[in-house]
């Protein structure tokens, strides 16, 4: 697996082990954005696009299980390894049911991280590739075929754009958790600047518009971070 482009969040509160990592994964082709607190971090994240995330428990402010917490329900999809020193069962625990995908003890071996890292980032591909293989979704009344790019539900078929077709699937997959805005953009657009962004956001409404037959859906804006799909229906 190359490392060329991969993006990494860190949250390290040390200064000298923040620079020695993001000095190390950079020298591993990882492209690391390196912040020095909890609330730096998720300000970080909610700007940037990551492949996965290396936080620091112990940091003041907002701590790495807090941290990963708001993380989740931005993305529930992106990867976390915690890096700390403790090593109590209890707080093991605890990384883990924040979302954690593994847990490394400081102090740790450089290459044994860089493994790890690697390990966590084929496994999430590998379940990003299964998600893509699904063309059909049920969504409340509606039926969507992202191959055919159609929506079926009370009224008949609709002819989906093909970006329509890529931001309801994404709606989908994010389903009742935020679809963070700059995924999106970066996903379909290739561009997270101000004109696409108004795009998208032109986009949504034409999605309503074709969702509007069954009231118990719903797109709702999030401010800053992206959008919500609220249903009960999306399988």
């Amino acid at each position: 697996m190359s490392n060329t482009n991969r993006k990494i969040l860190l949250a390290e509160d040390d200064l000298s082990l923040g620079e020695l990592l993001k000095n190390y994964l950079e020298m591993n082709d990882f492209d690391v954005c390196w912040y020095k607190n909890g609330i730096e971090a998720f300000k970080g994240f909610n700007k940037n696009v990551f492949d996965i995330c290396l936080l620091d428990v112990m940091m003041p402010d907002m701590n790495g299980f807090e941290l990963a917490t708001e993380i989740k329900q931005l993305n529930p999809q992106i990867p976390l390894l915690f890096l700390t020193a403790k090593s109590l069962r209890e707080d093991i625990l605890t990384g883990y049911k924040c979302g954690a995908d593994d847990y490394i003890i400081k102090p740790f071996d450089s290459e044994l991280l860089i493994y790890k890292i690697n390990a966590i980032l084929k496994r999430a591909g590998n379940s990003t590739q299964k998600e893509e293989t699904s063309t059909e979704f049920i969504i409340g009344k509606y039926k969507l075929n992202t191959n055919l790019r159609s929506l079926t539900g009370p009224n008949g078929e609709q002819q989906l754009s093909p970006k329509e077709t890529e931001l309801l699937k994404l709606l989908c997959q994010y389903k009742d958790n935020v679809l963070p805005r700059d995924l999106a953009l970066k996903n379909i657009w290739n561009n997270d600047d101000y004109f696409s962004g108004r795009s998208m956001d032109v986009y949504i409404a034409k999605i309503r518009k074709h969702l509007k037959e069954d009231p118990s859906l719903e797109i709702i804006n999030i401010h800053g971070k992206g959008y919500r799909f609220s249903t009960n229906s999306v399988k």
